[in-house]
């Protein structure tokens, strides 16, 4: 069964008012996504070892290896953007839920604190890729960065709870270059602290 782009949560209009504007969305959700998925359904068809495979799976089977890089990139990037979309809220954005808030002043000072650290990361991630807020095995939230198309999924760094696309393409026609200011906004405005909570356990 071939790999399908999963349908916005919301209407793609729907962030416009929070800063992402529904331009941004029906490039981003339907052709840079949709992209990613029509490469992976290729490569799935063509490569026997692949076939039957979930999503996760393929992740981590090609991770690390050289001669499935394309598999990989196209893969990463499908989990990534599936996990994004369910990322941010119209109407959640910026409310930080108690339990949620409690476990972020434990293991970051604040949640001013974790909202300093995770936009360090996405400004610090040279080039395209994500930044993360990931709950490890030791049950510690962290932040963590991943280059281009890898997630904490692939690198083992924990099961992640939200994640941030800092490739251009994500905050371009929106914030130019101005790459902490789009990360600030989606901090504040947009991101689906509700939706992270529920995952935390």
């Amino acid at each position: 069964m071939a790999f399908e782009v999963p349908a916005l949560p919301y209407s793609h209009g729907a962030l416009a008012a929070h800063g992402m504007c529904q331009e941004t969305l029906e490039l981003h959700h339907d052709k840079h996504h949709q992209a990613y998925v029509t490469a992976l359904n290729g490569f799935v068809e063509k490569n026997d070892a692949l076939k039957g495979k979930s999503l996760d799976e393929i992740v981590t089977m090609s991770h690390g290896k050289p001669d499935m890089a394309p598999v990989f990139n196209n893969a990463g990037q499908h989990w990534n953007h599936t996990l994004f979309w369910q990322n941010m809220s119209p109407t959640a954005g910026g409310k930080v839920p108690p339990a949620l808030e409690k476990k972020l002043t434990e293991d970051f000072g604040s949640v001013d604190k974790f909202k300093e650290a995770f936009k360090a990361a996405a400004i610090g991630q040279f080039g395209s890729g994500w930044a993360w807020l990931v709950i490890g095995t030791d049950g510690k939230l962290k932040v963590a960065k991943t280059p281009n198309g890898s997630n904490p999924l692939a690198t083992g760094e924990g099961k992640a709870l939200l994640g941030i696309d800092v490739w251009e393409h994500s905050y371009y026609l929106d914030f130019r270059n101005r790459r902490p200011d789009y990360v600030q906004n989606w901090l504040d405005k947009i991101a689906n602290y509700e939706f992270a909570a529920s995952n935390m356990g």
